[in-house]
């Protein structure tokens, strides 16, 4: 039952969703569509034997009236298809919008600090968790919770028949034929499909995960000479989803034998009952046939059913995933948290930063204040703890005590993350609305201008993944520009010049500088524009108003202003460049 707890956050969230309304009514039509085709199914029974009996005796043929059972004929039909499209419809519908509204609860909740942090190192996870985990739980409400409706309803209507054209000990028995015999099938699904989709799951993610890493490492592994094996993982892998699939397919071709003989069983009751009763003169033959072969639609909710059913693994590990994160409170963002104080851009209070598995911080009880305005520099050897603070500024690291308040911000971290869209649509990643005249305002600072002019289509030249087509400094330079274009009043840039050569990094560090002071110049009335930076070479470095020094041998900062006699001890502390 513990198991099966873990639904309970899921079917919440179907229960409180704005389409709740859509959900009761796709399965209000699926509760239809099983009783136009147990009405149908009756009532052409009855029609033909009635046909029959009527036939036998010429007095009866003539004042037989074929017209109103051929007219309920055609209105059950037409109620049938039109609900079951409906129903489709509706159901799916209601759905999807479910779904994308959780993969984007779910996207907020792994964008918090540190979840995001752990994820990035583990892409195919992630992808795995909006992706495979999320459409697993569509079997929550199409292949369980309507067809249990549906089944509920058909076992009823079945006993209700029953009892009305049959009597009472003939519908009670029947109907607890139909919901006992589905329910048993149901739970043998569940108990025997069970671990088989676990391990088809866990298969299907270690072959995703395989698949993906050797991609992205293709170079790597075949230098360091690990390619076969991880060919090998993948075969592996891809062996155990194909042994778990065929594990299924018999499993649920075994469960729609079951299924059928459920049918037959519950028929050849109801079909005894009524010779009974027609033996005793109790019940014509119409009647008789009407009873029987309503039975054949009753069980129909068993044939949706049994596929969910067989996946509950697969669909509880997913909800198993994914709701403890849906009970996390939601993470705040740089705009939700409180802002410092007036004429500050970052605020930094007794904080302390250490990583899961350390037993000591890497950093503690640091107070750090960057002015608005301000260029400030984090400086360090290696492994200081420079890409924590830009992290733990930036929100993608959480604090392990002490408080960060800052400014929102525009990042410019060191791996490059360029998209498969023009040169155009990379750019207005930062500012969606800016013209044509800023996005080459915005190259010319980079130093990428006159690269961009001399592509055929310019601006609307694609790129592939990655920023495939460029090289890596004027990917890096485009990154740059993007950066520049962003309106967010602290810009966080880690070592941007990384990879171009001297005489074009020393262009695009004066630019920065330029667009530095323009922004402060013409800064709004609340804010003028705040640079932090982590850097290692003195042609970053030489422009900031502040350097501040990390040193956590001693656990402090030290900190010196441009124009400083220790300003210039400590530039002399970083590689020329």
């Amino acid at each position: 039952m513990k198991a099966f707890n873990a639904l309970r956050p899921i079917i919440l969230l179907f229960a409180q969703s704005p389409y709740r309304r859509r959900m009761l009514l796709g399965s209000l039509l699926a509760a239809i569509t099983v009783c136009a085709g147990m009405s149908l199914l009756g009532l052409s029974g009855w029609f033909l034997t009635a046909s029959y009996v009527a036939g036998l005796s010429t007095a009866t043929a003539v004042v037989f009236d074929v017209f109103a059972p051929g007219a309920g004929v055609r209105f059950f039909s037409m109620l049938r298809t039109g609900a079951r499209y409906s129903e489709r419809v509706v159901t799916h519908d209601a759905t999807l919008r479910v779904l994308a509204a959780l993969r984007v609860q779910l996207f907020s909740r792994l964008a918090s600090a540190d979840t995001a942090l752990a994820l990035r190192q583990r892409p195919a996870r992630l992808l795995h968790r909006l992706t495979a985990d999320i459409d697993a739980l569509d079997a929550v409400y199409l292949r369980l919770l309507t067809p249990a409706v549906s089944l509920l309803v058909s076992a009823g209507v079945t006993a209700l028949a029953l009892t009305i054209f049959l009597n009472w000990q003939s519908g009670l028995l029947v109907g607890a034929m139909v919901l006992a015999g589905g329910l048993a099938c149901v739970a043998w699904c569940v108990r025997h499909g069970f671990m088989t989709a676990l391990r088809r799951s866990f298969a299907g993610e270690q072959l995703r995960s395989s698949v993906i890493d050797a991609v992205g490492a293709q170079t790597e592994l075949t230098m360091a000479g690990g390619l076969q094996r991880q060919m090998a993982r993948i075969a592996a892998a891809e062996r155990q989803q194909y042994a778990a699939d065929i594990r299924l397919n018999r499993l649920e071709a075994n469960v729609a034998i079951a299924m059928a003989m459920v049918g037959h069983f519950a028929t050849a009751a109801a079909l005894l009952c009524a010779a009974w009763l027609a033996q005793r003169g109790e019940i014509g033959a119409p009647i008789a046939a009407l009873a029987t072969l309503l039975l054949l639609a009753a069980l129909e909710p068993l044939t949706h059913i049994r596929r969910g059913a067989m996946e509950a693994g697969r669909t509880l590990l997913a909800a198993r995933r994914i709701a403890p994160l849906l009970d996390e409170a939601p993470p705040t963002t740089p705009a939700e948290s409180s802002a410092p104080a007036a004429g500050l851009a970052v605020d930094m209070q007794a904080v302390s930063i250490q990583h899961p598995g350390s037993p000591t911080p890497l950093l503690q009880q640091l107070d750090l204040q960057v002015a608005d305005g301000e260029w400030l520099v984090l400086a360090g050897p290696s492994g200081a703890g420079k890409s924590s603070l830009m992290a733990l500024i930036g929100g993608d690291l959480a604090p392990s005590a002490g408080q960060v308040l800052r400014l929102p911000c525009a990042s410019l971290p060191q791996r490059t993350e360029l998209f498969q869209a023009s040169v155009a649509d990379n750019l207005r990643l930062g500012r969606p609305d800016a013209s044509d005249d800023e996005l080459w305002v915005a190259l010319q600072t980079a130093g990428l201008a006159e690269v961009i002019r001399a592509l055929p289509q310019q601006l609307n030249t694609p790129l592939g993944s990655q920023g495939a087509g460029l090289s890596g400094g004027e990917s890096r330079r485009l990154a740059l520009a993007r950066l520049l274009l962003h309106p967010a009043p602290l810009a966080l840039l880690d070592e941007p010049t990384e990879g171009l050569d001297r005489q074009t990094a020393n262009q695009v560090m004066a630019s920065i500088a330029q667009w530095h002071a323009a922004r402060s110049r013409s800064g709004s009335a609340s804010h003028h524009g705040a640079i932090v930076m982590a850097s290692h070479l003195q042609r970053e470095a030489r422009h900031a108003d502040r350097i501040v020094w990390i040193n956590p041998l001693q656990g402090r900062l030290e900190q010196a202003r441009q124009g400083t006699a220790a300003f210039d001890a400590l530039l002399q502390r970083l590689r020329p460049g």
